[in-house]
């Protein structure tokens, strides 16, 4: 069965860190591309980040540039999201998403259950 389940997300302070983690099962991930994403309450799901398999290219939302870093262990079947000098608005739920293709698709099928981020004094 096909799965995707994010971890690593909680309460941290303003300018602080967490990495998020999405590990796969049911297939191998080194094959695939893997999408970021997240949606605050009210708001529209926003894409954060994405990472190829094709050639390991990363793409950044211009909000999160030189904050987050997309990375993946092929050998943990994981990929990661190191988030950094957080703000207040990265408050959100966060989704990893795959659509089986090997460069980063402009839609995807495949989507974990998220885990929730909250930046906050």
């Amino acid at each position: 069965q096909v799965q995707l389940v994010e971890s690593g997300g909680g309460l941290v302070q303003p300018g602080g860190s967490l990495r998020l983690s999405c590990a796969a099962s049911g297939f191998t991930l080194d094959y695939y591309a893997i999408g970021w994403f997240r949606q605050a309450p009210g708001k529209e799901r926003e894409g954060v980040s994405c990472i190829s398999s094709s050639d390991g290219s990363t793409y950044y939302a211009d909000s999160v540039k030189g904050r987050f870093t997309i990375s993946r262990d092929n050998a943990k079947n994981t990929v990661y999201l190191q988030m950094n000098s957080l703000k207040p608005e990265d408050t959100a739920v966060y989704y990893c998403a795959t659509d089986f293709e090997s460069n980063c698709p402009n839609e995807y099928d495949y989507w974990g259950q998220g885990t929730q981020v909250t930046v906050s004094s």
